[in-house]
């Protein structure tokens, strides 16, 4: 059965969806039905991934050309364009917000708004919420800022800043029509976790299917590609990459998104294993320090060992050399963004 066969009957057999700007007007409520033209552009949303299941919450995020069209105040607009400007563009920020050769959208395909690729709508209507990656509960703002110290390498724009509030705002739109805290299995959200492969992940192997199928983008060291100073392919590993406390640095969450989204344009074409052992290799070449480094990478491992550690090769010795074991920060001078602290409300 296809996906959009899959989906047809599953949604019209009582799978809640919200549908955002794709109908009349945004619905703030689960529908039981979406119409063949929506099930369509879901399906060319997410080839070849899963179908969702009876009690998924499915949201297709409204385009920028929906925003144009709608009555939302000029100036409003106008903020949610420069939103999605960062988000797209983030290299315009290079050294100053991003310290290495990615965007935002460099793990969040499609400008944040496709499926198994870290759509960034469910951040607008989860949050405030507790993670366990800080051990606190976070708004939206602090989300975002996360993405920047990690992912970026870099220094999140201010609290209530313009940018700051442009993305929040962008973030937002996308989830038009979507109620807070809503219930069920939000389809397609973050990256969602492959299966335990048939064979534990393997180094060689990875290495060998990245030769093959990676690097003619991302380079055969992982430093991508940029044309006239322009990042055309990110780069996944080295000083221009993410950082050892990114999310993408977990072994299970990188295979995800190499499963679901690579190579570019062949979505779902490898395999389980293939993805697990690429995401082994990858994740197992040296990047730039965890922001939270105490000066010690067995302390710093122990201290987050338990909430992210556990999923990374950080600390672990692979080649004769201990992962992480270095004090080099990349492009930038300064290792934690102050805006990276603890929270409590007692």
């Amino acid at each position: 059965m296809t996906i959009l066969n899959s989906l047809m009957h599953r949604l019209r057999t009582g799978l809640l969806v919200a549908l955002g700007s794709l109908l009349a007007a945004p619905l703030a409520q689960a529908q039981t039905e979406l119409s063949e033209e929506s099930l369509a552009v879901l399906a060319s949303m997410a080839p070849g991934a899963p179908a969702p299941t009876a009690d998924s919450f499915v949201h297709i995020p409204p385009t920028m050309e929906d925003l144009e069209a709608s009555s939302l105040h000029p100036e409003l607009k106008r903020v949610i364009r420069r939103g999605y400007d960062i988000f797209t563009n983030t290299q315009q920020f290079r050294d100053e917000y991003v310290f290495n050769d990615m965007n935002c959208s460099s793990c969040h395909l499609g400008a944040g708004r496709l499926p198994f690729s870290g759509p960034i709508w469910p951040a607008a209507v989860t949050l405030p919420g507790y993670r366990p990656k800080n051990d606190h509960v976070n708004n939206l703002e602090e989300r975002i800022a996360g993405c920047f110290t990690y992912s970026m390498n870099g220094k999140p724009p201010a609290y209530g800043s313009d940018d700051m509030i442009a993305l929040a705002a962008y973030h937002q739109w996308l989830a038009s029509g979507v109620p807070m805290y809503p219930t069920g299995k939000l389809y397609g959200r973050g990256f969602p976790r492959l299966d335990e492969p048939a064979e534990k992940p393997d180094y060689d192997r990875g290495k060998e299917i990245y030769a093959a199928q990676c690097s003619i983008c991302h380079g055969d060291e992982g430093a991508g590609l940029s044309v006239r100073g322009e990042v055309v392919f990110p780069p996944v590993w080295g000083d221009n990459s993410y950082n050892w406390g990114a999310g993408i640095s977990r072994v299970y969450t990188l295979a995800s998104f190499i499963k679901h989204n690579m190579p570019l344009g062949q979505p779902n074409s490898l395999t389980d294993q293939q993805a697990w052992d690429l995401a082994q290799f990858i994740d197992s070449e040296e990047r730039p320090q965890d922001p939270r480094y105490t000066g010690d990478v067995k302390e710093t491992l122990e201290l987050y060992r338990d909430t992210f550690h556990k999923h990374t090769m950080y600390g672990q010795e692979v080649n004769g050399r201990v992962l992480g074991d270095h004090d080099n920060v990349g492009r930038k001078d300064f290792l934690k963004p102050d805006v990276l602290r603890d929270r409590t409300y007692d």
